[in-house]
Order: C-alpha cells, then sequence, then structure tokens
C-alpha cells in the first residue's frame, strides 16, 4: 500500500481534532475539549476535602491541596530551597543565573520573566485587568485581585503550623514563616544587607540607583515605592478607603487610622526611656524628650527666644504682632510635660 501524501495526512489530523462547540477551538485530544468546556459550564468537579474548594481542572486541585500539606516537591539544586510549583522553582532559579532576558521598552527595566515584565508596563499604562464584582475595585495582578476577593469570603487557606496563624495570601503566609526560621534569602549586591521579601530588597536597592519607578498620571510626581504613589493619589482623589470602627472617620493612609484609633483604645505605645512616660503619638514623645535634652528648636525671629513646641513659638509671636494669645492653641496634643 503505497504511503500516504502529505496533503492526506494533514486531512487526516484536521478530521481527528476534537472542536468545541461554543467557541470552535480545536484540540487534538477529547480530555483536554472535555476540560476546556468547563470554562463554558461552569463545571467544577474537583473538590479540596479540607476547605470545600472546588476547581476545573486537576492539577490546579492538586497544586491546592499542597497548601494544607505542606508537601513542596519541586527542589532547588543549587541551595535546597523547596517550593509547591515547578513554575516557583523556575523562577526562583533565575535568582542563581541572574537572567533577566524581558526588557521594559518604556524605562529599560530588565525582569527574569516574561509574566514580570507584563506586570511591570502595567505601571506605565496604568491598566487594572481584574475587577471585583463585588465592589468594582480593578487591580492590576491578579493574584492582588484573587487575594482581594478573600477580604469579601473571609477565606483564609494559608496556615501556619508553628503558630495557628491563618492567611488570605500565598506571599503573605510566606513572609510570616521567615519571622519562625529568621530566613532573609534576599542580600543586596551593592553592600550585602540581607532582607526576609523580595520587595524590600527591590525597594532597598533604589537607595543605590535613586530609581523612581511610579509616576503619577496626574500631576507627574514620582516615588521610589508603589505605596507611597498609592497614598500620594489619594490627595488628587479624595478617596479615604480607611474607616475607623468606632467614630466612622475615614483615613487615605492605614497608619493615620490605627494613630487615631488609640483614641478610642487609650493605647500610649511610645514610652519616655528618662521618666517613663508614655505617649499616644510618636511626636508627641519627641516633644517630651525636649524637657531632658534642653533642645529648644523652635525660635522667634523678633527677639531670638526658643520653645520647646512650635504651638508655644506661634502663641509667643502673638505678643509682637498684637493679637491676642490663644490659651488652648496646645490643648488636644499628648501633654509633654
Amino acid at each position: 500500500m503505497p504511503p500516504k501524501s502529505f496533503n492526506s495526512q494533514h486531512i487526516q489530523m484536521q478530521t481527528d481534532l476534537h472542536h468545541c462547540s461554543d467557541c470552535g477551538r480545536s484540540f487534538t485530544q477529547r480530555v483536554h475539549l472535555k476540560t476546556h468546556q468547563r470554562i463554558h459550564t461552569g463545571e467544577k468537579p474537583y473538590i479540596c476535602s479540607q476547605c470545600g474548594k472546588r476547581f476545573s481542572r486537576l492539577s490546579t486541585f492538586q497544586q491546592h491541596e499542597r497548601i494544607h500539606t505542606g508537601e513542596r516537591p519541586f527542589i532547588c539544586l543549587q541551595c535546597g530551597k523547596s517550593f509547591t510549583r515547578q513554575l516557583y522553582l523556575q523562577q526562583h532559579q533565575n535568582i542563581h543565573t541572574g537572567a533577566k532576558p524581558y526588557h521594559c521598552s518604556q524605562c529599560g527595566k530588565s525582569f527574569n520573566q516574561d509574566s514580570n515584565l507584563r506586570r511591570h508596563q502595567r505601571i506605565h499604562t496604568g491598566e487594572k485587568p481584574y475587577q471585583c464584582s463585588q465592589c468594582g475595585n480593578s487591580f492590576a495582578q491578579k493574584r492582588t485581585f484573587e487575594a482581594h476577593e478573600r477580604t469579601h469570603t473571609g477565606e483564609k487557606p494559608y496556615y501556619c503550623s508553628q503558630c495557628g496563624k491563618s492567611f488570605n495570601r500565598e506571599g503573605t503566609f510566606q513572609k510570616h514563616q521567615r519571622i519562625h526560621t529568621g530566613e532573609k534569602p534576599y542580600h543586596c549586591s551593592q553592600c550585602g544587607k540581607s532582607f526576609a521579601e523580595r520587595g524590600t530588597l527591590t525597594a532597598h536597592q533604589r537607595v543605590h540607583t535613586g530609581e523612581k519607578p511610579y509616576h503619577c498620571v496626574k500631576c507627574g510626581k514620582s516615588f521610589n515605592h508603589r505605596s507611597a504613589l498609592q497614598q500620594h493619589q489619594r490627595i488628587h482623589t479624595g478617596r479615604k478607603p480607611y474607616q475607623c470602627s468606632q467614630c466612622g472617620k475615614s483615613f487615605t493612609q492605614s497608619g493615620t487610622l490605627h494613630t487615631h484609633e488609640r483614641i478610642h483604645t487609650g493605647e500610649k505605645p511610645h514610652h519616655c526611656s528618662q521618666c517613663g512616660k508614655s505617649f499616644t503619638y510618636l511626636s508627641a514623645l519627641q516633644t517630651h524628650q525636649r524637657i531632658h535634652t534642653g533642645e529648644k528648636p523652635y525660635h522667634c525671629s523678633h527677639c531670638e527666644k526658643s520653645f520647646i513646641q512650635l504651638c508655644h513659638l506661634q502663641q509667643h509671636q502673638r505678643k509682637h504682632s498684637g493679637e491676642k494669645p490663644i490659651t488652648d492653641r496646645c490643648v488636644g496634643k499628648d501633654l509633654v510635660f
């Protein structure tokens, strides 16, 4: 029997393909078509016995199970570090090779993964393709989006076997574990300083480079931390996402909210090492310490008299201007005496 021609082989391959009736996509194996069709049907046949979460793919289900079992089957031969996914191992290995083949055409920055480059490019484009159906917030990264969704569901699938604490983000869980291990795997090539988190190292390196990659599209101001840009952008939007559960007051920064909450709790975490007095605000402690040091940094330009607190200088200056002194100008702040 004569061999089949190329055209007849090609026709045979075409007829052997399995086509999706919903979108027309073709697959060489029926099992792959069946898995694909779950995108259209929403079927998730794989159920986690630990937390009840469902999955459409067996491989994704098996990866998820490792969150509960702690299994890390992918091991780096260079340093012995282990990972839950082969992709994470491949990403890690670039630390040893130093390879960064993916370059940003906007700023020239290089990356060891194509996915990292794509995520980085959203800094320049402002693209946020992942939108929360619950609150409408948009996100540039899928992981951030998925972690955000857990704020609505309350799910915390990452469990620390050392202390029992649970987390809604895998990255936060991994960072937390370094509290117990003391591991600081990220080293600065410039000064040798070590860090527990990659992001902290990246931010630290900008001390050496002077790089400020985060740009405000409204006013053009640049920042070396993403969080600093996000805080700055609230000046333009007026958004105050951090709300006090006690009184309903809203704030642009989480740190400002935490400080405000001390009004309700009475917490005074800042202690004077000289006399033991405690203060709600760090600034109040610093002002108080001038009583012990004798420092008076606020100087009157009219008579050269000096003061410990700015409000005392402002009261004093009213004597020169002829304005009536406001005796309670410093009331409402921590007393420093």
